[in-house]
């Protein structure tokens, strides 16, 4: 059994973000080919808490070099008053041979560099079908390690980015933000905003990281042609999704767990405000437009497969690199046969 910490994994995956982009892209292509298997996530809840849960995202992942596993992942938003992260994670991934786990690693940075990098190819793909200018700044609404991936990915996915706007309710993470952002962003001039209006009406693409669990904004404050990326899924009341034309990353594991595209297909009965999935954009077999002076909206659930698709990478790599630690004597040996 390999087991790879968190320092092995940022130390691995720092600097490469034009790589991860490319695994998540292409994990997004086999999904909209068919060729995964990703059953629901697993929301484990406890009684009386209505803020803390923990999630197990089974998958497998096909094209040239299968592979299957899970994340196991823990979000405990009262972390932050602690000193600690909100979210803690680890993944384990299983032989296509026998079945057997054969490696196990923590997986913070895994999940957040996968959804950073999910959000800035959506931001890329739906600001290129806009047409016009590339963009040159971003607003960033709730500033926690996410939205700092999603800065980070961003910046590498549209190299025209140059000023960002942020805020956060606590305006000491903003501070904290602005000074991190220096080293994931270089190119970026990183300020804060006065309020919300300011963050999400200034720029035409924004980000929404919070850790909000019910709907609280609609889109009138944000530009008529906006680009937004609805990370944290919950932000957006039920009017905003069906004004928006909609992206997602799997439509059926989104319309789930009261997230706002669950709550508009609860109001509505039907699905039809989504337009498209991020797989068959990246394919090209969508057929999605955007309509002029009309906001887009991601919201992506969070795939399994994009988990398996870092971790395979970084297990190789850790391999290649004599990184992690071997553990021996892990699993059962052999079964010897009895007379």
């Amino acid at each position: 059994m390999l087991i790879v910490g968190h320092d092995d994994v940022r130390t691995l995956l720092d600097g490469r973000e034009k790589e991860v982009l490319e695994l998540v892209a292409d994990a997004y292509r086999l999904h909209d080919e068919g060729r995964t298997s990703l059953p629901h996530s697993v929301f484990l809840r406890f009684p009386g808490d209505d803020r803390n849960r923990v999630i197990g995202l089974p998958a497998f992942l096909g094209g040239d070099d299968t592979v299957a596993g899970m994340k196991w992942i823990a979000s405990f938003p009262g972390n932050v008053t602690r000193g600690i992260e909100r979210a803690s994670a680890s993944i384990v991934l299983n032989s296509m041979a026998d079945g057997r786990p054969e490696a196990f690693m923590e997986a913070s940075v895994i999940s957040a560099r996968r959804t950073g990098a999910s959000a800035a190819l959506a931001a890329g793909l739906l600001t290129e079908a806009a047409g016009g200018e590339a963009p040159q700044g971003m607003g960033l609404l709730g500033l926690g390690p996410i939205n700092l991936e999603v800065l980070r990915f961003c910046a590498a996915r549209l190299p025209s980015l140059r000023e960002a706007l942020v805020y956060d309710l606590d305006p000491g993470r903003a501070d904290e933000f602005r000074a991190r952002a220096k080293s994931v962003a270089p190119g970026v001039e990183v300020s804060v905003a006065d309020d919300v209006s300011q963050a999400v009406g200034t720029y035409g693409l924004v980000s929404l990281a919070t850790t909000a669990g019910t709907p609280h904004m609609d889109l009138s404050a944000f530009r008529a042609d906006a680009t937004v990326l609805h990370v944290s899924l919950r932000d957006l009341t039920v009017e905003a999704v069906l004004g928006a034309q909609n992206v997602v990353d799997d439509t059926d594991h989104v319309c789930r767990e009261r997230t706002s595209l669950h709550l508009a297909e609860e109001a509505t009965g039907k699905r039809e405000f989504v337009g498209a999935e991020i797989g068959a954009l990246l394919r090209g077999t969508s057929g999605f437009r955007r309509e002029p002076g009309r906001r887009t909206v991601f919201s992506p659930f969070g795939l399994g497969v994009l988990d398996l698709a870092l971790a395979r990478w970084v297990r190789d790599r850790a391999a290649e690199e004599g990184l992690g630690v071997r553990v021996e004597g892990f699993l059962p040996g052999p079964v010897v046969a009895t007379a």
